[in-house]
């Protein structure tokens, strides 16, 4: 909230006579406009979070008040200071809250060309130093809206994947929080620093470093690009489905983590976006957008991100995207959450006898717990099982399922015979590669960089650039060969054929099937529970276990020199 004491300023203002009655109404113009935008920016947090229409005329009218203002401003900025004592940091708090709509309306939208305005406008408020007064002021609460600007800037540049401009935030914001430490001896310094350690944890996840010839590290982005996935050729026979709505849910235990967002949560959500319009044009152009002129719509998925949800913020969440799912459209589910196991012996096989995943408990259901515990023939209630989900299989559904216990969703039935696919990470992985989970899942790293995770599970740490460039052009070779092995395939479920005609959807099913693909040749993969499940189940001579990938796999492996990391005869091993 912006701390403007206003009726002081205008009484002061209005005690001298001399006052131009425009320049009096100037100051009271503003006042308005600011205190308008600031009703309307905390009325923000009262819109329901789901739901993609009740929200859009209230943004709306924020975004009008806050050009406005901002015109407003740049236009009077003169009479502002003379009679009103406009201050920088006061400006930088407007940029600031343009910043932040422009940020929320990306999370309500999931269209990347509004994350290119947020940065346009936090970039403003550093270039131009809009709060480097605000140190000179015995005010902790300025400091702390100063704080809290450079931990949003840092989250919209780690979407942008702007790492080198993150770092320097990072060494800025360290700098802030020990000025401010020591000035106001206060009680959140534990808060700030911890927030210092989460960016830096996540800063660092990515196992594999791609270094240009001067050791400057490359930033290789994952979103979708006009080659990424590969494309259907004449006469391949695929549905016409398309991906409308996503929810990507993290609820693991102690996984690197920034803001809201897990490292898996962060991975996915890339994995579903295209990469953002004229990033060149807009990257360092402050100013506002005409509201007319918003970016032409471009079809991301719309999504939500639910951070550590309980069952019921879950369930609300999955029941307002299948309200609004339009028609031959599909609905994704991301589960990347801490496997729940079964705590008794079950004689029936049903969708509530394998566990499932975490969700989130609130305190006021410690009752429920105890009793609980009490007695083992009940079901887990923190747990998202699969039978939970099986009401949303009315409507074409494609799950995603990274958790020690995604098996559990290998026993899902196909009720209302709509399109159905799960894609299931294994549930444990070879003791050489199990302290690397708090970095994020090895399986949503194939599924958003398959190309890191070849390099990771092949023992390499770093590459140079020309090598990296030379193994992207042969991975999207193999990819163009997964999808033709799929539609070829005369034993495969059609569920994965009607997916297939989706960007999106391709992409993570040949992902999927490289993933597998490469498990299976591996090793130090030995063991079931080491390699990725589907359910329907693949045909796996035709994919995943096909002499023909398995070649393309070991010559991969050539390329990098990592050959003697597989199997040469995997076909006769089995």
């Amino acid at each position: 909230r912006t701390d403007f004491a206003l009726k002081e300023i205008m009484s002061s203002g209005g005690a001298e006579d001399d006052i131009p009655q425009a320049e009096r109404k100037t100051v009271t113009d503003f006042c308005y406009l600011l205190d308008k935008s600031k009703q309307l920016f905390n009325g923000l947090r009262d819109l329901p979070q789901y739901g993609q229409k009740q929200w859009q005329s209230y943004f709306g009218r924020t975004f009008d008040v806050y050009t406005k203002l901002w015109k407003f401003q740049q236009q009077h900025r003169q009479v502002l200071d003379n009679r009103y004592g406009l201050k920088r940091w006061q400006i930088g708090e407007i940029a600031s809250k343009i910043g932040q709509l422009y940020y929320h309306y990306y999370l309500r939208t999931s269209e990347t060309s509004y994350l290119n305005e947020a940065f346009s406008f936090y970039s403003a408020i550093r270039q131009r130093s809009y709060y480097s007064q605000v140190n000179k002021e015995d005010r902790p609460e300025l400091v702390v809206k100063k704080l809290r600007y450079y931990a949003r800037f840092i989250v919209v540049c780690l979407l942008l994947n702007k790492m080198d401009v993150v770092k320097d935030l990072v060494k800025e914001l360290s700098d802030e929080i020990e000025d401010y430490t020591h000035r106001f001896n206060t009680e959140d310094q534990v808060e700030w620093n911890l927030v210092l350690q989460e960016v830096a944890a996540f800063i660092e996840a990515d196992p594999v470093m791609v270094l240009n010839d001067d050791n400057t590290i490359v930033i290789t982005s994952n979103r979708l690009s006009e080659t990424g996935a590969p494309l259907l050729e004449q006469g391949m026979i695929v549905g016409q489905l398309a991906l409308a709505d996503a929810l990507i849910i993290g609820n693991c235990n102690n996984q690197v983590k920034f803001s809201e967002l897990t490292i898996d949560m962060f991975r996915m959500l890339q994995a579903l976006e295209r990469e953002p319009m004229n990033l060149a044009s807009q990257m360092n152009k402050p100013g506002m957008q005409e509201s007319t002129e918003k970016p032409a719509r471009r079809e991301n998925p719309h999504k939500y991100l639910l951070y550590k949800p309980t069952f019921s913020q879950l369930y609300t969440f999955l029941a307002a995207s299948f309200k609004e799912l339009p028609a031959n459209s599909v609905l994704l589910i991301y589960l990347s959450a801490t496997g729940v196991f079964p705590s008794g012996r079950s004689d029936s096989e049903g969708p509530y006898d394998f566990g499932g995943v975490l969700t989130n408990s609130n305190r006021d259901v410690i009752n429920g717990d105890a009793i609980h515990k009490r007695n083992q023939s009940y079901k887990e209630m923190h747990c998202l099982h699969p039978g939970d989900l099986y009401p949303f299989t009315r409507k074409p559904l494609f799950i995603i399922v990274d958790s020690s216990n995604s098996v559990a969703y290998k026993n899902f039935t196909n009720l209302f015979g709509q399109p159905l696919v799960c894609l299931l990470s294994p549930t444990a992985y070879p003791k050489a590669l199990q302290d690397q989970s708090q970095r994020g899942s090895l399986f949503t790293l194939f599924l958003n960089n398959p190309l890191m995770a070849f390099l990771f599970v092949s023992g390499l740490s770093s590459m140079r650039r020309g090598l990296w460039d030379k193994c992207q052009d042969y991975l999207r070779k193999i990819n163009r060969d997964i999808a033709q092995l799929l539609t070829h395939s005369r034993s495969i479920d059609q569920s994965f054929l009607q997916f297939f005609g989706d960007e999106f959807l391709r992409l993570l099913l040949t992902r999927f099937i490289f993933c597998s693909a490469t498990m299976r040749m591996h090793k130090i993969f030995r063991e079931t529970r080491n390699y990725p499940e589907s359910y329907p189940q693949l045909p796996r001579d035709e994919t995943v276990e096909n002499p023909h990938l398995q070649k393309h796999i070991l010559e991969l492996a050539s390329i990098l020199d990592v050959r003697n990391v597989f199997l040469e005869n995997t076909i006769d091993d089995y």
